[in-house]
């Protein structure tokens, strides 16, 4: 079949415009091709919408039902993330096999760790203290978060609930056998740094050493999930401590330049080694027998 040499070829998308489309429709999941295609000529781009499907489909992005699917709970935890609460239990034994109980709750956007008790026989009424402490620590941030997961424990009673719902916060209780990923991966943490490098003896003993560990997870300890930051750092401010002491009177020490440094920046000037003296055995010989022939010219 012959084609028309004159007919004018459709243009190509450019990049700008590509990484637009593609940015549209993953922070858009509900959005289909003529949706963005309205929302594009908004911005002062005209696309067709067969062209915005032909880019979702190298892009590997789906059409906007299977997006949906896809990516709604993740998108749910991202958007309600700061106003998300986890509690779980987490068991310890020790020496005399004696199994302790740990309650803890974390703050889903922070990562941030709150041990609340240990005990060796949790309870309905136990656990529900706990919660009410909890409030009361938290006090002006308590009325950020608005739902609390938990498991289907029997130890979380009724009154555990309504401690929380006095705050309204909901209490989610998940599905029967369901991975509890932050909460489970913070067990993990703590067992493999700090609770199986210790002999526990007692429930004094575990809540020491689990608070010592929560205050160096929620402050000096870094997470790839936050950026390599602890829950405490500021967003906004990279923490570089000062340079210690010896290294400062070891840069003094090798340093020969004269000009005024930064400072907060740390310069070694290394020492250039002296010249070594000339080791030649025949230079050496004639340099014994006739003082200054190496050095005068020799004359016919």
């Amino acid at each position: 079949m012959a084609t028309n040499p004159n007919r004018p070829r459709p243009a190509t998308t450019g990049g700008r415009t590509v990484a637009l489309i593609q940015r549209l429709a993953r922070e858009n999941p509900t959005w289909g091709y003529v949706r963005i295609q309205g929302e594009l000529r908004r911005l002062g781009y005209r696309v067709a919408a067969a062209t915005i499907r032909r880019v979702l489909r190298r892009s590997g992005l789906p059409p906007a039902p299977q997006r949906t699917s896809q990516h709604a709970w993740r998108s749910f935890l991202r958007a309600q993330a700061h106003t998300l609460l986890a509690c779980d239990f987490m068991h310890v034994e020790t020496v005399f096999r004696k199994r302790l109980y740990v309650f803890f709750v974390m703050e889903i956007a922070t990562r941030r760790v709150h041990v609340l008790g240990v005990t060796a026989r949790p309870t309905g009424v136990w656990v529900t203290q706990p919660a009410r402490n909890l409030l009361m620590d938290l006090e002006g941030r308590a009325g950020c978060f608005r739902f609390l997961f938990r498991d289907r424990d029997s130890k979380f009673a009724a009154a555990f609930d309504a401690v929380f719902a006095g705050n309204d916060t909901a209490v989610i209780r998940t599905p029967p056998q369901s991975p509890r990923s932050f909460p489970e991966r913070w067990i993990r943490t703590a067992r493999a740094e700090c609770t199986e490098r210790l002999l526990i003896t007692g429930e004094r003993q575990l809540r020491t050493v689990l608070t010592s560990y929560a205050e160096h997870y929620n402050t000096g300890r870094p997470h790839r999930s936050l950026s390599l930051r602890a829950p405490d750092d500021d967003p906004n401010i990279v923490p570089c401590p000062p340079p210690r002491s010896g290294a400062s009177r070891y840069s003094a020490d090798c340093s020969t330049s004269t000009t005024p440094r930064h400072p907060d920046r740390l310069i070694i000037h290394r020492k250039r080694p002296a010249q070594q003296p000339d080791r030649n055995i025949d230079t050496l010989q004639v340099s014994r027998a006739w003082p200054g022939a190496c050095c005068s010219p020799t004359s016919e």
